[in-house]
C-alpha cells in the first residue's frame, strides 16, 4: 500500500480539475466520499437527480475501518443494484460465539438470521475500501454523477433557502450555491465545526487495539468473542474473518496506555500469537488503537444542511452500528428529499428524517453503551454481575440474552413516527407494525423486497378496490406460493399494507378502502 501523508492508500484516483467558473448552482451537494456519501449519491442518481460529491482526499483510503455490514444494509444496497457484488466479495456469516476464560467451548452462540428464506444473509464482512470501490465503480457509469476528488470545503454559510459552500481544489477556489447540503464528512465533520455545532454524549475510558493481519488459515466464518481470555487476562478480544485472507483481531487494552507503543509490531505480536497460537504465520496489514465514543448531535437537520452518518452520530465499533447506522440514514433521507425536490411533498418532510434518524441513533447509542459497560466493567459489582451472567449462560438459556459482547446491528423501528397511520381500533395483528421495516420472503421467481422496490406499494391479500395514483399494487394471493408472505405479515383475506419507498410499513388494515389508503399515503408524505 502506498501512503499519502499519514493515510494509507487503497486506490489512487487523482485530483479532479476545479471548474472553470468561479461559482455554480446545484440542486443538492454531497460532501464526503465514504460509504455513506457514495451510497447517498447512488440512491439520488438512480432517481434521476444530478449528483455532485466533494471528497477531500483524491484516493480511496485503506486502513482499519468498517468491516461488518448487516442484513438491513445489504437489503438497501440490493435495492440500489449493488447488494450482490458486496455479498460476492464479502465473507458471509450468521453465527456468533462467545467464550469466557480458558474454556474451549462457547458459553453462548447466536444466529443473526433467525428468520430464514430471505435473499440477503444476516451479515457479511468486507473491508470498507472494497465497499467504496464498488460504489465508485457503479457511480462512474452514471452520466448524472460528478465526483470531485481532492476538493475540500473551506467555508459554509446559509440564509434559510440557499447554502453557500466555499471549495478549495488544486490551489484554486470556487463557490457552490446549493438548495441542500448533505454533510457526510465523518466524525470530525468540518461542516459541523463551521456551523458552530457539536456532539453530545460519552467517551468511555478504555482503549482497544485493532490488528488487521494477513493469515492463510482455515477457520469458520463466524464472529468469535472472548471475555477474560488467557492471552489477554481481565480484558476482551474479538476475531473476524475478512476477504483476501485478512483477519480482524481486536484486543481490549485499558485506559492509561502508550498508544504509540501499543501498535509497534513487537508489542502486537504477543497478542496475535496468544489468540492464534505460537506457530501462526501472519504479517501486518494495519495496526491501530481506538477509544469508544457514543455521541450525537442534538439535531441532524439545520435549515438546508442535513447531517448523515458519522457526522451526525458516533458509536463504539462493537455491534457494527456505525456505518450500518449511516446507511440507514441514507435510506431514510433520500426518498423524502426526492419527493421534496419533485414538489410532491413539503420541505417540512425533511424534519421527519431528523425524527426517525435520531430514533435510530439513540437506539444504536443505547445498545452500544450497554455493550461497552458489559464488556468493560469499571466496578467490582459490575464485574461480578458480568461474570455471573457468563457462568449462568453456559447452562441456562434465560441468562444468554444478558450476555452482551456487542448487540449487533439490526433495523430500527419508529413506533411514534409522524408518518405512520395507527392501526384500526380493535384490529388484532401478529404481523409487522407501522414504523417497522418490511420482512423479505420468497415469491415466485424472486424475492418480496425486490418486488417492493423503492416506491409506495400496497401489499394486499385479494385487493379489489382502486389504488391511489403513485402507488403500486402487489397482490400476495398471486405470488405467495409458499404462504410465507401471508404468515410473516399476518395477511388475512382482504388485509393490506402500505409500504414506504424505504420499505418501512406506513399503515396496515384489515378492511381498507381507497380513501383510507389515500389518507395514509398523504400522511406518509408529510402532507397532513
Amino acid at each position: 500500500m502506498a501512503k499519502a501523508s499519514s493515510i494509507p492508500v487503497w486506490r489512487q484516483i487523482g485530483a479532479t480539475p476545479a471548474p472553470t467558473a468561479p461559482q455554480e448552482s446545484l440542486e443538492t451537494l454531497i460532501v464526503g466520499g465514504g460509504p455513506v456519501g457514495l451510497t447517498l449519491a447512488l440512491d439520488l442518481a438512480r432517481r434521476g437527480r444530478q449528483v455532485t460529491v466533494l471528497n477531500k482526499l483524491d484516493f480511496i483510503a485503506a486502513g482499519s475501518k468498517a468491516i461488518c455490514f448487516a442484513k438491513r444494509t445489504l437489503d438497501i444496497w440490493d435495492r440500489m443494484g449493488v447488494g450482490e457484488t458486496m455479498v460476492d466479495k464479502g465473507v458471509v456469516w450468521n453465527v456468533g460465539k462467545v467464550f469466557w476464560g480458558e474454556g474451549d467451548e462457547p458459553v453462548y452462540q447466536f444466529d443473526m438470521l433467525p428468520v430464514k428464506d430471505q435473499k440477503m444473509p444476516g451479515f457479511i464482512n468486507i473491508q470498507q475500501y472494497h465497499v467504496e470501490e464498488r460504489l465508485y465503480e457503479t457511480l462512474k457509469t452514471m452520466p448524472n454523477v460528478d465526483i470531485r476528488w481532492g476538493h475540500e470545503v473551506t467555508a459554509v454559510e446559509q440564509d434559510g433557502e440557499t447554502v453557500r459552500v466555499a471549495v478549495s481544489a488544486e490551489g484554486t477556489s470556487y463557490v457552490i450555491e446549493t438548495g441542500w447540503l448533505l454533510a457526510c464528512d465523518g466524525c470530525r465533520s468540518p461542516i459541523r465545526d463551521m456551523l458552530g455545532l457539536d456532539f453530545e454524549g460519552r467517551v468511555f475510558e478504555d482503549n482497544f487495539l485493532i490488528a488487521d493481519i494477513k493469515l492463510k488459515e482455515e477457520r469458520p466464518a463466524e464472529r468469535w468473542f472472548w471475555f477474560d481470555p488467557p492471552f489477554n487476562p481481565g480484558q476482551s478480544a474479538l476475531l473476524h474473518k475478512q476477504p483476501d485472507d485478512v483477519w480482524r483481531l481486536d484486543f481490549q487494552l485499558g485506559w492509561n496506555i502508550d498508544r504509540e507503543a501499543c501498535i509497534r509490531p513487537e508489542n502486537v505480536e504477543p497478542f496475535v500469537r496468544g489468540l492464534l497460537g505460537p506457530d501462526a504465520e501472519f504479517r501486518e496489514e494495519w495496526y491501530s488503537v481506538y477509544t469508544f465514543q457514543c455521541r450525537r448531535m442534538a439535531r441532524f437537520v439545520h435549515d438546508r444542511v442535513v447531517f448523515v452518518g458519522d457526522s451526525a452520530h458516533l458509536v463504539s465499533p462493537f455491534g457494527a452500528r456505525g456505518c450500518n447506522g449511516g446507511i440507514a440514514d441514507v435510506d431514510n433521507l433520500v426518498w423524502k428529499l426526492d419527493l421534496v425536490l419533485d414538489g410532491g411533498a413539503p420541505a417540512s418532510l425533511i424534519e421527519t428524517y431528523n425524527h426517525e434518524a435520531v430514533v435510530t441513533a439513540d437506539e444504536n447509542i443505547l445498545n452500544s453503551t450497554r455493550s461497552t459497560d458489559f464488556m468493560t466493567p469499571k466496578t467490582r459489582v459490575s464485574r461480578a454481575f458480568r461474570d455471573a451472567v457468563l457462568e449462568l449462560a453456559a447452562d441456562h438459556a434465560f441468562a444468554r440474552p444478558f450476555v452482551n459482547s456487542g448487540r449487533l446491528s439490526t433495523a430500527v423501528s419508529y413506533p411514534d413516527s409522524p408518518l405512520s397511520t395507527p392501526d384500526e381500533e380493535g384490529a388484532h395483528w401478529s404481523g409487522i407494525a407501522p414504523g417497522s421495516p418490511a420482512l423479505d420472503a420468497p415469491v415466485d421467481g424472486n424475492w418480496l423486497l425486490e418486488r417492493l422496490g423503492d416506491r409506495f406499494t400496497l401489499l394486499a391479500q385479494g385487493w379489489e378496490g382502486e389504488v391511489p395514483e403513485g402507488v403500486a399494487l402487489i397482490d400476495a394471493a398471486t405470488i405467495d406460493s409458499t404462504g410465507l408472505i401471508a404468515q410473516r405479515y399476518d395477511l388475512q383475506s382482504g388485509s393490506a399494507y402500505l409500504i414506504r419507498p424505504d420499505q418501512y410499513v406506513a399503515a396496515r388494515w384489515r378492511r381498507p378502502d381507497a380513501a383510507a389508503v389515500a389518507a395514509a399515503l398523504a400522511r406518509a408524505k408529510g402532507q397532513n
